[in-house]
């Protein structure tokens, strides 16, 4: 088994950059479409504005044509859980760990 990276802000940084606005509008897409939590609340939760979940929602922010690999998309499902439930949390750490599993970030 492949040891996981180890951590490199400069990597993670662009990561970051590159992945979470896209996880996000597709956190925030499974909430309000598969969890049925509100716009409104999606937002509390969330602590964004809703005019940001509205372009989540529509695909004006975050959002592009690529699948994420399957342990991003297992990270982008705890986030959506946490968030639904309260209880866990997903760090960047998570993201950067699953990212470079992958081999394509």
């Amino acid at each position: 088994m492949t040891e996981p990276p180890s951590c490199d802000i400069m990597r993670c940084d662009t990561l970051a950059r590159r992945l979470l606005p896209r996880m996000r509008a597709e956190m925030v897409y499974r909430l309000v479409n598969e969890r049925g939590i509100s716009q409104s609340e999606a937002s509390k939760r969330l602590g964004i504005s809703r005019a940001a979940i509205s372009q989540y929602m529509s695909r004006k922010r975050g959002f592009t044509r690529q699948d994420f690999p399957g342990d991003l998309d297992v990270v982008i499902e705890r986030w959506v859980s946490t968030i639904v439930s309260g209880e866990g949390t997903i760090t960047i750490c998570d993201v950067c760990r699953s990212a470079g599993l992958s081999g394509r970030w």
